[in-house]
């Protein structure tokens, strides 16, 4: 083995051809000079996959001898021995309990953590939210978890709550409705769990807008872009006229909805709205009548009216 440290104490490279590309053997673990063939390095560890996992094999078992990726966010990096479950006699006792348990090897607090992590993923899937998210939720609630803020909540509860923050934080929010209807938990228990770990972590998200429901909302409702540009445009107008005082952004979305569909060729019904959005239909009606005596101011300029203003429905 030759390696040059005249050039860099870092870099393995061939004395005489220092800037010659080096050609890897991985079956020997060499590093070999492509211009004279001098093995400049040996015993390299490959740090890839193995060539064979046999895990297209019928038994269902993969002994693949490399771990799972470790997780940051677990105690000790994550190096805790996972035991597979027993297959054999010499596995268990004459009473036929498993003689090599996980809980003798892995805390309580990580034990809380995976359960936290696997609930928060479960989740995350149901409303198909993007792994950044996940991720910011599992570190909201491993600060929780290490600073004992919020003792006799369930975990559950704090892991709704933690992924709800992480939509806010994140600019894609969804209403407390839709996080509570991919968990176990009551919607009252998740807002005070929401209010509980914004003043223990000391973090604030940003106020929600009608436009961050709006392209989502009308996605779902099969709208065309045409209606989804006046919605936003009169839910905003509305907003900035202060037509809608003490109306929630989902409400005010939702009317707006309901007033530029009415208008267009592509007409929703109030229940339609109120399925995807997650409001009543009262409710609905209530800001559309607030809306409705200044629709004329609401609408953007160049609408293509399919129903005139003064046909829309005046509830």
């Amino acid at each position: 083995m030759a390696s040059s440290s005249r050039f860099d104490a870092n870099t393995v490279c061939c004395y005489a051809h220092p800037d010659a590309p080096l050609i890897e053997d991985y079956r020997a673990g060499d590093q070999i000079c492509s211009e004279c063939g001098l093995v400049v390095g040996d015993r390299v560890i490959d740090v890839g996959s193995e060539w064979r996992t046999f895990s297209n094999e019928k038994s269902g078992v993969d002994p693949s001898r490399v771990g799972g990726p470790e997780n940051p966010l677990l105690g000790g990096g994550d190096l805790s021995t996972m035991i597979g479950p027993g297959r054999g006699d010499a596995s268990f006792d004459s009473f036929g309990v498993s003689k090599y348990q996980n809980r003798r090897t892995m805390s309580s607090s990580d034990r809380t953590l995976i359960n936290a992590f696997r609930e928060i993923n479960n989740m995350a899937d149901r409303i198909n939210l993007p792994k950044t998210i996940v991720d910011r939720a599992n570190n909201l609630f491993k600060q929780v978890h290490d600073g004992k803020n919020l003792k006799g909540r369930a975990n559950d509860a704090i892991a709704s709550a933690c992924l709800y923050i992480a939509c806010r934080q994140e600019g894609v929010p969804r209403t407390f409705k839709e996080i509570c209807a991919v968990s176990k938990i009551s919607k009252k228990e998740i807002g005070r769990c929401f209010k509980l770990i914004l003043k223990a972590l000391e973090t604030s998200v940003d106020l929600i807008t009608t436009g961050d429901f709006m392209s989502r909302f009308c996605s779902n409702l099969g709208l065309p872009n045409l209606v989804q540009r006046a919605a936003t445009h009169i839910a905003r107008k509305a907003v900035e006229l202060d037509i809608v005082p003490g109306r929630s952004p989902i409400s005010v979305a939702a009317a707006a909805i309901y007033m530029a569909s009415q208008a267009s060729e592509d007409k929703r019904t109030q229940k339609d709205i109120g399925d995807i959005a997650g409001v009543a239909d009262v409710t609905i009606r209530q800001s559309y009548k607030l809306m409705y005596p200044h629709a004329a101011k609401l609408f953007p300029d160049d609408f293509n009216f399919a129903t005139p203003i003064d046909q829309l429905p005046m509830m």
